[in-house]
């Protein structure tokens, strides 16, 4: 394992069946004024919403709610959050639902006492806070993004096509607590679960497709992949299977609050891709990035063939006999494709409202990283997106 590195998640999490009751353990420490955070209204359907609001009544805080976030939470919205939050004096941002909520708070967090435009400053210049920011809590209702044990906020705006991640630096930003109850996740309807599932194993695979050192988070990611395709096979067939929902939950949870990234240079364009797609389609974004998986690996396996030889052998059981390093690599992301199909996922962003007249803008929209086997270029990013057509 080489480099340096600091790890440090201050995020208390509570998990289980019962996990609810420990909001009032949490609720004490903050003050009286709690913006309440969530999407659509399932919460409201499905009971989670009345059991959030009575633990608050009877903590005897004021309830300032903010509905209505949408599955790409977008800049309009945040503006919009903030002025809430300011208006009423807001002393603990609480957010019900999935990653997107959860990110929306982060980005309300950091926004709130800020001088400037939150989204020039955060998401174009992407620098950090360097004003009081508000505490986050996260009620978890869909299991994908991580986002409820790690600082990082993903906010849209469609007017300029970006949409933009931020994983902020500062530890404040990370929720002080999140409640994980399976349970929660199991009213989703199929194609959120698996887009879920999907957003699970590719931040896996993000981290994982770097560097050549024999590191120790390489072996934490198989495990981890593992265990979400053992799982997700057998929740997509029973969504009620608390067992496999459990593992595919607590899995998303450790796929990105920072673990299997030590020791790593991490590669993160597929969801560069994905979100710029995104952007242009508002598609969810678990399906932007199994849309353009495959052809952005096939592309780029020839720059890291050992590791993805590594990947077809640990993580899909591949054999070696007879073949080379290039045979056993490809096959190794056929039996991904088999599993991505299996699941029913996106495997092209036609399906996703995106055309041929879109790829030059999606292409313009995507950012370039490094960390990965081979830094793309524009038009690189342009051959990728038609192979994903």
């Amino acid at each position: 394992m080489l480099g340096n590195f600091s790890y440090c998640n201050p995020t208390k999490l509570y998990f289980g069946d019962d996990s609810l009751k420990y909001l009032n353990e949490e609720l004490p420490k903050y003050g009286k004024n709690v913006q309440l955070i969530y999407g659509g209204g399932s919460i409201k359907k499905n009971g989670i919403y009345d059991q959030v609001v009575e633990t608050l009544k009877a903590q005897g805080k004021n309830i300032i709610e903010d509905g209505g976030v949408m599955p790409n939470p977008t800049v309009e919205k945040l503006y919009e959050g903030i002025e809430i939050a300011r208006k009423n004096n807001v002393d603990l941002l609480l957010a019900v639902g999935g990653g997107s909520c959860c990110d929306y708070a982060k980005a309300v967090s950091v926004s709130v006492n800020c001088k400037e435009d939150p989204w020039e400053k955060y998401y174009i210049r992407f620098e950090e806070p360097d004003c009081e920011t508000l505490p986050v809590g996260c009620v978890l209702t869909m299991a994908g993004t991580g986002s409820e044990m790690n600082a990082g906020s993903v906010i849209t705006n469609h007017k300029s096509k970006m949409k933009v991640g931020h994983v902020f630096a500062d530890e404040r930003i990370m929720p002080r607590f999140s409640i994980l109850n399976p349970k929660f996740t199991m009213t989703l309807p199929k194609r959120q679960m698996i887009a879920g599932v999907y957003d699970i194993f590719n931040h896996i695979c993000e981290q994982y497709f770097s560097g050549d050192d024999d590191n120790t988070s390489d072996y934490l990611s198989e495990a981890l992949m593992r265990s979400v395709i053992h799982s997700s096979k057998i929740a997509v067939n029973d969504p009620q299977n608390y067992e496999a929902r459990s593992n595919i939950m607590w899995t998303a949870t450790w796929a990105l609050n920072t673990l299997i990234s030590r020791g790593k240079s991490t590669d993160w364009m597929v969801h560069m891709i994905g979100q710029a797609v995104g952007a242009y389609t508002d598609a969810t974004h678990g399906m932007t990035l199994s849309a353009v998986s495959l052809p952005y690996y096939r592309y780029i396996m020839p720059y890291g063939i050992s590791k993805f030889k590594r990947f077809a052998v640990e993580v899909w059981n591949v054999s070696t006999d007879g073949k080379t390093d290039e045979q056993i690599a490809l096959e190794g992301l056929s039996e991904m494709e088999n599993w991505m199909k299996e699941l029913g996922l996106a495997l092209n962003i036609t399906e996703l409202g995106a055309n041929m007249d879109m790829i030059d803008g999606i292409a313009d929209s995507t950012l370039i990283m490094n960390g990965g086997y081979k830094v793309l270029n524009r038009d690189e990013i342009v051959e990728i997106l038609k192979k994903s057509l």
